[in-house]
C-alpha cells in the first residue's frame, strides 16, 4: 500500500508495523534522519484546538495510526489504512531490532524513578541493548536546546520520548535534528507501562479499541473526563466527515 492518506485533513502513512520497522532500520542505515509521528484519537481531537501539536505532527516525516479508532474511521471515511501501529509496539519493536544490530539509543522522559526502573527492566529484557544515555523528562523549556546538544553528544541513533503530548511533538519539531538521532519517536507513557507503574491493557481490550477505558478505569481522575470529551468530540468529528463525503440523493441523481 502506497500513497498518503487524508483523514480529517492530516496526511497519514498507510504502513503496517513491519514496514514501519524496516522504514527506521532504512534511516539508521542510510544516515538520514526520520521522525515518527503517531495518533490517536484524542490527538486527533486536540490538533484541531492547538496549532502547535497539529504543525508538529504535520512536519514528521511519518504519520502512522496509533489507536485502533483511527484505523476504524479510515476505513468509514475511504481513507483505508492497513492496520494500527501502536507506539508502544513499535517502541518494542526497535528496542529489539536495535539490541540486534548493536543500534545505541537514548532514553527521555518521565520522573527520575520511573526512568531508572525502566532502565533496569529494559536491561533485564533487552541485555545487549546499547543505551547511549537517558535523562528525565522534568525540565522547562530554556533547557531543551542544551538537551538536544547532550542526545547528539551521546552519540545515540534512535531517541525514544516518554513525554505526554503536546510537550513530545513540540520539542521534537523544534530540536529533533539537532539531537542528530537517526530515528526520533515519541512514546508517551510507554515508560511508566515498562517500569510497571502503569499497566497496558489485555489484547483483547486493544483489538476491541478500548485501551483508553482500560486506562482511564486506572487513573479515573485525571483521564476519566478527559478521554470521555475527546472520544465524543471524535465521533463528532467523523460523522460530520462522513456526511460530507456522502452524496445528496439530488447530486446523484444528476450524475446518473
Amino acid at each position: 500500500m502506497s500513497g498518503r492518506r487524508t483523514l480529517f485533513g492530516v496526511e497519514l502513512d498507510p504502513l503496517t508495523m513491519d514496514e514501519t520497522v524496516r522504514r527506521c532500520l532504512e534511516a539508521v542505515r542510510d544516515g538520514h534522519q526520520l521522525e515518527i509521528g503517531v495518533v490517536n484519537a484524542a490527538k486527533l481531537v486536540n490538533m484541531r484546538r492547538d496549532q502547535r501539536l497539529a504543525d508538529a505532527v504535520a512536519g514528521c516525516d511519518l504519520v502512522v495510526a496509533d489507536g485502533q479508532a483511527v484505523v476504524w474511521a479510515g476505513r468509514v471515511l475511504r481513507a483505508p489504512l492497513p492496520e494500527r501501529v501502536a507506539g508502544i509496539d513499535l517502541f518494542m519493536r526497535l528496542l529489539a531490532e536495535a539490541e540486534t544490530a548493536g543500534i545505541s539509543v537514548y532514553f527521555l522522559g518521565a520522573k527520575q524513578e520511573v526512568l531508572e526502573e525502566m532502565l533496569c527492566r529494559v536491561a533485564d529484557r533487552f541485555p545487549g541493548l546499547k543505551v547511549a544515555g537517558s535523562r528525565n523528562g522534568y525540565f522547562d523549556d530554556s533547557q531543551q536546546e542544551s538537551i538536544a546538544g547532550d542526545i547528539a553528544d551521546s552519540g545515540a541513533q534512535m531517541l525514544f520520548l516518554g513525554m505526554t503530548s503536546p510537550k513530545k511533538e513540540i520539542f521534537t519539531a523544534a530540536y529533533g535534528e539537532r539531537t542528530c538521532a537517526r530515528v526520533v519517536h515519541g512514546v508517551g507513557g510507554s515508560f511508566d507501562i515498562l517500569a510497571g507503574v502503569t499497566r497496558r491493557a489485555p489484547e483483547v481490550w486493544q483489538r476491541w479499541g478500548v485501551e483508553w477505558l482500560y486506562r482511564a478505569l486506572q487513573e479515573p481522575r485525571r483521564l476519566g473526563r478527559r478521554y470521555l470529551t475527546t472520544n465524543a468530540a471524535f465521533l463528532l468529528m467523523t460523522a460530520r466527515e462522513l456526511i460530507r463525503l456522502t452524496p445528496s440523493p439530488a447530486s446523484a441523481n444528476r450524475s446518473s
